[in-house]
């Protein structure tokens, strides 16, 4: 944990090799910087030092308002800077995947070696809730309330809180219902699902306000534009998504100059487990190559 020059907490949580190339990664949503031990076997296997940090008012790490993409890329040149480390790759997965393309967008890829988004919740790329024909019908009205009517936005999410907290056998119930069958595999998997869920319900541990604010930045217009980013940037898509339908990140994909496509055919949205070892593997090798 540090405390930044304006006097917030950022909390993360740490995995693989210590003396390994630096990748932050950015956590989904519901979720929290535990999410990096689900990560943990893969991050070691490529020699990586994983760091997943608490965006604010999430986890451990203060509140911060306003939020803003920029905002959350220099917090994340700040972690670098304290871990002592000049070079560094980020990783987003989910609703992380935005601030991972924002730290493609404001930080110098002399510094930034290395960019990848995975299955990410691209709502507000190209304007406010551009993506809402693509989205379940839930996620279309939350991009709707985030727009028109916070309380009810608010309210959803503190709903989501109290089943994520106090009923976490029934999240995951729910979980499995909306997910195709390669994503209920991996959630089946031994220790996942707790893993998971802990992840997740540590989003909450001030309340579910901090998710609220992450959440409602990815709905709203971003403020940087995905089609001036020419730096790589890799785009890992499961195609039979159900959370984040592949169409909305491949539109993202063929408008940025320096995006790698990804796709993996059958896989669903937790590719960024299935998938793990493919996407630290391209890391290691982009942040062991020096400029």
């Amino acid at each position: 944990m540090l405390v930044t020059t304006d006097g917030r907490r950022l909390a993360w949580f740490e995995v693989g090799d210590p003396q390994g190339p630096l990748v932050i990664h950015n956590h989904g949503g519901p979720s929290s910087r535990l999410e990096a031990g689900l990560f943990a076997d893969a991050a070691s296997q490529h020699g990586l030092r994983l760091v997943c940090v608490d965006r604010p008012g999430i986890g451990q790490s203060s509140p911060q308002d306003p939020r803003s993409f920029s905002g959350w890329a220099d917090d994340i040149t700040t972690i670098a800077d304290a871990l002592g480390v000049r070079e560094f790759g980020v990783t987003g997965w989910s609703e992380g995947g935005p601030w991972a393309l924002a730290a493609a967008a404001f930080i110098d890829p002399a510094r930034l070696r290395h960019v990848s988004s995975i299955a990410g919740g691209s709502y507000g790329a190209f304007g406010d809730n551009w993506a809402k024909q693509h989205l379940s019908a839930i996620d279309a009205l939350g991009g709707f309330l985030a727009l028109h009517f916070m309380p009810g936005f608010s309210l959803m999410y503190a709903a989501l809180g109290r089943t994520a907290v106090h009923s976490r056998e029934a999240y995951i119930q729910q979980l499995l219902k909306a997910v195709n069958a390669y994503d209920q595999e991996i959630v089946q998997r031994p220790g996942f699902a707790t893993a998971f869920g802990e992840a997740t319900a540590e989003c909450f541990a001030q309340g579910s306000e901090g998710l609220v604010r992450d959440a409602e930045r990815l709905y709203r217009a971003w403020d940087f534009d995905v089609r001036r980013i020419e730096r790589r940037v890799h785009f890992w898509q499961g195609l039979d998504d159900r959370l984040v339908p592949a169409v909305i990140n491949r539109q993202l994909a063929v408008r940025m100059p320096g995006a790698v496509w990804h796709p993996v055919p059958e896989a669903g949205h937790f590719v960024a487990i299935g998938s793990a070892e493919d996407v630290f593997a391209i890391a290691a090798e982009e942040l062991s190559h020096h400029p």
